[in-house]
């Protein structure tokens, strides 16, 4: 009956994974608070719990970006970004970029964007495996950048005092203010040619059309307190609550709320950033393991018991 069991359980997983149409995935939160300052792991179906604690004595982290296995932790108070192990939290370099003070992170590839919050801030490229400075002042002219989304070629930039988001070539640095009227912009997200905008100061999220910057809905999402960091996994829009200490779950389509507790507890979340396990069509080997896995679950149901001597 064990192994029956387990084959069961076994053949249960892989449908899960493989089956499903959001995969198998993480989601990674940064807590800014005295009492948080850490980055949690958490389940991206549902919500729960996988390491709560996953990276810890941390100090004011705000951004996360993620590339293969490696994760990006931007320290606004620390002045640095750090490099982590994806799967294990542990630290490759927890000084990977310093002499800045790091509001936002994004990957293109091996670049790594990070703004040097300021008055007279910068977005400066680095090389995601290294460090090294590519260009430290790639973009200049930017006010207080607080956050940034990349979408092929295009690199969105949310200015903090002036309530403005800018746009920019990711190549060239080329580009400058794209649209205004937000008074905090606090997270950037993409859905498609959709750019989400978390407003801190209305309490809301705003689409708009990010071809053309043009204003799409400006109540898209409302009833936020203090929304700071967007994340899109398939169809939904996920949102931290900087002040309600959550991360709420939106359908990206229409807005809808699907669960405004869907991680809760938490000190202050800022930054999000999802892991997902790639997972190859059904039609190919995922197929075959399915069947693979039936296969042995027969095989261990029709096994008589073995005798056990007394």
């Amino acid at each position: 009956m064990k192994s029956r069991a387990l084959v069961g359980l076994f053949l249960s997983a892989i449908a899960l994974c493989i089956l499903s149409n959001t995969a198998c995935a993480q989601l990674y939160v940064s807590q800014q608070s005295p009492n948080g300052n850490r980055v949690g792991e958490y389940d991206a179906i549902t919500g729960a719990a996988i390491n709560a604690n996953f990276i810890t004595g941390l100090n004011n982290p705000f951004s996360l970006a993620l590339s293969g296995n490696d994760l990006f932790v931007a320290e606004f108070s620390a002045q640095r970004v750090g490099k982590y192990d994806a799967t294990t939290g542990a630290a490759i370099n927890a000084s990977f970029i310093t002499g800045l003070t790091p509001a936002a992170v994004a990957l293109s590839g091996n670049n790594l964007f990070v703004t040097n919050y300021g008055p007279f801030g910068t977005v400066g490229k680095y090389d995601a495996t290294t460090g090294a400075a590519i260009n430290a002042s790639f973009i200049t002219g930017t006010n207080f950048p607080v956050s940034l989304a990349l979408s092929g070629n295009n690199l969105f930039v949310g200015n903090n005092s002036v309530g403005t988001v800018s746009k920019f070539d990711a190549t060239t640095g080329a580009g400058g203010p794209f649209f205004g009227g937000v008074s905090d912009p606090l997270g950037l997200a993409l859905f498609g040619n959709n750019l989400f905008v978390s407003d801190g100061g209305a309490s809301r999220v705003a689409e708009y059309d990010a071809t053309t910057g043009a204003l799409i809905n400006p109540t898209f999402i409302t009833g936020v307190s203090g929304p700071s960091g967007l994340a899109i996994l398939g169809n939904n829009l996920f949102v931290a609550s900087n002040v309600a200490g959550t991360v709420r779950e939106y359908n990206a389509i229409t807005g809808a709320l699907i669960n405004p507790n869907f991680i809760t507890g938490l000190n202050q979340p800022a930054g999000l950033a999802f892991q997902v396990q790639a997972v190859p069509e059904p039609s190919t080997w995922a197929v075959s393991a399915l069947c693979f896995a039936a296969l042995l679950f027969r095989r261990f149901s029709r096994r008589p018991k073995r005798l056990v001597n007394i």
